[in-house]
């Protein structure tokens, strides 16, 4: 079991930060919305989470 970000679309507004506070480089910009790109790179840092202003990342447990 590892732990990954995971972005609920409906709240995530492509502010972008995401995308420049991770160190792993997990995220991608999708049309107007990040998406979870490289899920196996994930440390579980939480930096995506702290930083999200609108509260649209959390952390889950997945079989990667």
């Amino acid at each position: 079991m590892k732990v990954v970000s995971y972005i609920d679309q409906g709240l995530c507004i492509g502010c972008k930060i995401c995308i420049e506070v991770c160190p792993m480089g997990v995220f991608v910009m999708s049309g107007e919305k990040a998406v979870v790109m490289n899920p196996e790179k994930c440390n579980g840092c939480e930096i995506c989470v702290e930083n999200c202003p609108v509260d649209a990342i959390t952390l889950k447990w997945t079989d990667l």
